[in-house]
């Protein structure tokens, strides 16, 4: 799912525990489940950054040759007002746009 165009909160909210368990059955393989994609929504929100910002990155190392950069400032400022990815990570959970699977329960 791309992140940028998630309807995720900016900030947290107050959600009733309830709904997380209908998925699964069970509350904390429902916060297991979200824990795993919010880690890999973290990891490609901070790949995508950083090949972004390698753009502008000096090879250098002249100190005073540093300089702002107004276009990456603006990338910086655009990935800090995105939704954290936790946030993004329960609002998949809750429209079902998460794919999970539990092996355990699979065998029978």
């Amino acid at each position: 799912m791309d992140f940028k165009k998630t309807n995720a909160e900016p900030s947290t909210v107050t959600r009733d525990i309830r709904m997380f368990d209908e998925p699964t059955g069970n509350l904390y393989e429902a916060v297991s489940i979200m824990a795993k994609r919010a880690n890999q929504i973290s990891i490609e929100m901070k790949e995508e950054l950083q090949s972004k910002l390698a753009e502008f990155s000096s090879h250098n190392d002249n100190l005073e040759e540093i300089f702002e950069n107004r276009e990456q400032i603006e990338i910086s400022k655009h990935y800090e007002k995105l939704p954290k990815a936790t946030l993004i990570s329960v609002q998949e959970f809750i429209e079902n746009k998460t794919y999970f699977r539990n092996p355990a329960k699979e065998t029978n």
